[in-house]
């Protein structure tokens, strides 16, 4: 590829919403897992109290629950992005290539 075709694609609008799309994904959920990981920690540091309470007087504490919780928002922030690419980004993207002849 040459540099002009490289500007060409660079400059196309196509192109440009493809990557302020993602790059706006691709935050937003960054944000989102940083605040409930850190959200966590914080927890642990700052109300260990809390986590090492019992559910219903079981062996079973909320620090567990949260933490699973954690996990579970980590797979949903992955299906989020994997729905959101096939359906948004991967069109978007298909476009572009057909557009620049590759």
């Amino acid at each position: 590829m040459t540099p002009q075709d490289l500007e060409r694609i660079r400059e196309n609008p196509d192109f440009i919403q493809l990557v302020r799309r993602k790059q706006r994904l691709t935050w937003s959920l960054t944000a989102a897992m940083l605040v409930i990981y850190y959200g966590f920690v914080l927890l642990v540091a700052f109300a260990p109290g809390v986590l090492g309470q019992s559910l219903s007087g079981g062996v079973t504490s909320v620090g567990m629950l949260v933490g699973v919780g954690v996990i579970l928002f980590s797979f949903a922030l992955t299906g989020i992005y994997v729905t959101r690419t096939n359906s948004v980004l991967d069109p978007l993207n298909d476009k572009l290539k057909q557009e620049c002849g590759q």
